[in-house]
């Protein structure tokens, strides 16, 4: 009996063939182009600005020396004139130097501990930026100190150092306040109050002899 002949179209008897058989024959004539956008997640890149601000230039981290600036600033301008060995304004810079970063560490401590949300550097930063009026203030003191001595020169004296104790305030608070919660924002601004009065008294109390 002869055998059936194996039709080509009968899948039931053709050979199999391989999966991939059939790529060879395929040829690109030119470059397919690949568009897309590639984003990195927000999260990934909070990380990494955080992980890389120790590698920052001095030019980009300028901000942590301009109240260390400011401070000595203060300090020289309220030193004494005097050419006596025991009032030769030595202690008077310690003493503004020591009040400024003493307070500034203190009042931030206790914004802490109150619950505040602002980091230990910024804190320090903005109560140390704040000290930028009554630098000026000192400023204007020793110029209408070159005058004569009098009621109009106290009185004067005394008109920029209250506008710009104030000034002081507002600056600081307005950011130190927002940080603090609703019910302990009196207990974290009393004493930013006594931090810049105290400068302001030294201030309006200098005197160059």
């Amino acid at each position: 009996m002869a055998e059936a002949e194996e039709s080509p179209g009968d899948p039931g008897t053709a050979s199999p063939r391989p999966l991939f058989a059939g790529l060879s024959d395929i040829s690109i004539s030119q470059d397919i182009p690949v568009e897309g956008e590639i984003t990195i997640p927000m999260k990934s890149r909070i990380r990494e600005f955080d992980s890389s601000t120790l590698n920052e230039s001095v030019r980009n981290t300028i901000d942590l020396w301009g109240p260390l600036i400011l401070c000595v600033t203060l300090a020289l301008m309220l030193q004494r004139d005097s050419v006596d060995s025991e009032k030769d304004g030595g202690p008077q810079f310690a003493e503004v130097f020591v009040i400024v970063w003493f307070g500034a560490v203190t009042i931030t401590l206790n914004s802490k501990l109150l619950g505040g949300n602002i980091s230990f550097f910024q804190s320090l930063c903005v109560l140390g930026y704040c000290i930028l009026p009554l630098t000026v203030a000192m400023l204007i003191c020793r110029l209408v100190l070159l005058a004569d001595p009098g009621p109009v020169n106290f009185m004067v004296r005394l008109f920029v150092v209250i506008v710009m104790f104030a000034w002081s305030i507002v600056a600081s608070t307005a950011f130190l306040a927002d940080s603090q919660p609703p019910n302990r924002r009196a207990l974290a601004v009393y004493p930013v109050f006594l931090f810049y009065f105290v400068i302001s008294w030294m201030i309006l109390t200098f005197t160059p002899q």
